[in-house]
């Protein structure tokens, strides 16, 4: 019954989900992807993309995800339409509740605004949006970051501080599938942004 339930939710997600976010494209010229240390991997979102190049679709079950994230200046930007500043870039975490991420999910939120890198609590309930700022970070300088499954919560914690958001999944622990970084709101990335990440 669960292995059914299982295919029945991928089969679900392959039909339903934004086809684009569990695409793989490649670096140009095939050169491989430098990183900071052995640990932590280098993520790339092009110049003119929106995804990742490592967005691969990578099922979860968890109760928290755990990670240090590393910026460095190519994560100072400026849109062309100046109200698009202030969208919300994605950074990682976790579809919810055996469904698609725009229905249920918690994730890390970037973007740089007034002069500095901001972080974020993002989540979808029912398909509804939230989201809190959680603080500014520097570049250059690793950050401690964790999300935490705690019943009708999620426990955002950067950097020791913890922040509280809404959690309408009914399931124990989240389960669903691994979500990478993605530059936007409306606008594709207007430079090659490259984020660091090492999972825990």
């Amino acid at each position: 019954m669960k292995n059914n339930l299982m295919v029945s939710f991928i089969a679900m997600f392959l039909l339903t989900a934004c086809s684009k976010e569990i695409q793989n494209p490649q670096v140009p010229g095939g050169k491989k992807e430098s990183t900071v240390s052995n640990s932590f991997v280098q993520y790339n979102i092009l110049k003119g993309s929106q995804y990742c190049d490592k967005n691969n679709f990578i099922p979860i079950k968890l109760s928290r995800l755990s990670f240090k994230v590393k910026f460095d200046s190519s994560a100072i930007y400026k849109t062309s339409i100046p109200g698009n500043q202030m969208d919300i870039n994605k950074l990682w975490g976790f579809s919810d509740n055996s469904a698609t991420h725009h229905e249920f999910s918690a994730r890390f939120g970037w973007r740089w605004s007034d002069n500095a890198l901001r972080l974020f609590a993002y989540d979808y309930n029912n398909s509804i949006m939230s989201f809190k700022e959680l603080g500014t970070v520097e570049i250059s300088k690793e950050n401690s970051c964790s999300i935490t499954v705690s019943g009708n919560k999620y426990i955002f914690n950067l950097n020791g501080a913890e922040t509280i958001m809404p959690r309408a999944s009914t399931t124990p622990e989240a389960i669903g599938y691994q979500l990478f970084p993605y530059f936007g709101g409306d606008e594709s990335a207007p430079h090659n942004i490259s984020i660091w990440i090492e999972q825990l």
